[in-house]
């Protein structure tokens, strides 16, 4: 399993049914003054402006009132674009995935309604207000670079009679001889992912969008992950995963030339699956790491395992962290510096064809199991514009030999068709249920 390469790298708004919304946290906040960074607005593209959070008005800092924003708290992710937020998005300190089915008796009607709702809400609380009726779980805090992303699993196509638009990429994954999948923490017809750069504002927004679920849906199965949170290193670092690898140095990234191509539905798309131009297809697994067997290998093995220098992430074949990897280089002594079997290699895009995939993963520690071992390792999420030609084909390759195989466990795993942006005005998969 690719593990070891996943990325590291307003006044009150209208609510849905054209009142306003009541509570505005930023008035709350005061204004984001010279001394505080002012807020970057992240667009769903990845590209990045500069706004100020607070700048709807509020009480002078230090003049008693409220204090400013840091830039964590104050980072804002747009709603709409050509592609939801979540996806190019840096990774977030703290995230929530979460799955829904559609409760008995609810349809096509019932799912666009609750969509609908999601939308309203995800796009008042990523500007940093607070919906009607609010929690007030995060009251005191700016938007903290929140974001919601929404996809529909298999089921959800016949739940509301739209099989005749089920993309053919939406086909069963097939089945890997690692796995030890639970299917009640597998699939759903709904999928949502939560992230933020702070814990309150992503389980806020865990807790408003399931109580917009109301009778329409229940949850099936919710995991919690975590990353490195902001400012944590002296100077932006790729990530570490918990075991303690450097993790997602060789991901694409936006400015490639046929990033859009590899992560992406073509904006052209035609037919019964027009509705997922800009769109792009999630594969989410909980990978638990052994992580008490791994601690047990030298660290001279488990860098041959991954085929990657522990303390900075360098291929074994020379250079540095970015420096490519060498496949055909060898030791003094003949033997590959990449081993045949080392995770880097058989993962490596070359080796599959070109295949390649965003990993944008978080980390996850739920206790510590009966056994004495932590339930702890990487809830994965890659994104690709066709699972069959990302994910399927490398997750093959690893399983004939990947020599990571021994050192995790694939307990739950989920696919999702995951749309475009809402544009202004929409909400997301509208194109969908009311196409």
């Amino acid at each position: 399993m690719p593990v070891s390469n996943p990325v590291t790298d307003h006044a009150a708004a209208p609510s849905s049914d054209g009142g306003h919304l009541d509570i505005s946290r930023r008035r709350l906040l005061g204004t984001v003054g010279a001394a505080g960074a002012a807020g970057l607005v992240i667009g769903a593209a990845g590209g990045a402006g500069i706004a100020a959070a607070g700048s709807d008005g509020g009480s002078t800092p230090g003049a008693g009132g409220p204090q400013a924003l840091t830039s964590v708290g104050a980072t804002e992710v747009r709603f709409h674009g050509k592609h939801q937020p979540g996806i190019t998005t840096p990774l977030q300190s703290r995230g929530h995935l979460v799955a829904f089915d559609l409760a008995p008796g609810a349809g096509r009607k019932e799912a666009a309604a609750l969509l609908r709702r999601w939308s309203a809400t995800a796009r008042t609380l990523m500007a940093g207000d607070a919906p009607s009726a609010d929690t007030g779980i995060a009251l005191d805090a700016g938007p903290s670079s929140l974001t919601v992303t929404f996809g529909f699993g298999r089921t959800f196509f016949d739940r509301t009679g739209l099989a005749a638009r089920r993309p053919t990429q939406l086909d069963p994954l097939p089945a890997f001889s690692s796995d030890a999948v639970d299917p009640k923490r597998s699939e759903g017809d709904l999928w949502v992912q939560i992230g933020a750069d702070d814990a309150l504002v992503a389980f806020h927004a865990l807790r408003a969008l399931q109580k917009d679920a109301g009778d329409a849906a229940r949850v099936r199965w919710q995991m919690n992950g975590f990353n490195r949170s902001a400012g944590a290193t002296a100077r932006p670092m790729t990530a570490r995963n918990l075991m303690g690898q450097v993790d997602g140095t060789n991901n694409p990234k936006p400015s490639d030339a046929d990033f859009d191509r590899r992560i992406f539905v073509p904006s052209g798309a035609t037919g019964a699956q027009d509705w997922m131009a800009g769109g792009s297809y999630a594969v989410v697994r909980r990978i638990r790491m052994l992580l008490d067997d791994w601690d047990g290998l030298s660290t001279e093995k488990q860098e041959r395992v991954i085929g990657r220098r522990k303390a900075d992430g360098a291929p074994l074949s020379g250079g540095s962290e970015t420096t490519p990897l060498d496949l055909d280089k060898r030791d003094p002594d003949g033997k590959l510096a990449v081993a045949d079997n080392a995770h880097a290699r058989i993962s490596a895009p070359e080796q599959n064809g070109g295949a390649a995939m965003l990993r944008r993963p978080f980390s996850f520690h739920d206790g510590i199991g009966t056994d004495g071992t932590p339930d702890a390792g990487l809830l994965f999420i890659c994104w690709q514009a066709d699972p069959l030609r990302g994910f399927v084909p490398v997750q093959r390759k690893l399983d004939r030999g990947d020599a990571l195989s021994p050192f995790v466990r694939h307990e739950s795993s989920g696919l999702f068709a995951v749309p475009g942006g809402a544009a202004e005005g929409e909400y997301v998969g509208q194109r969908l249920l009311e196409g």
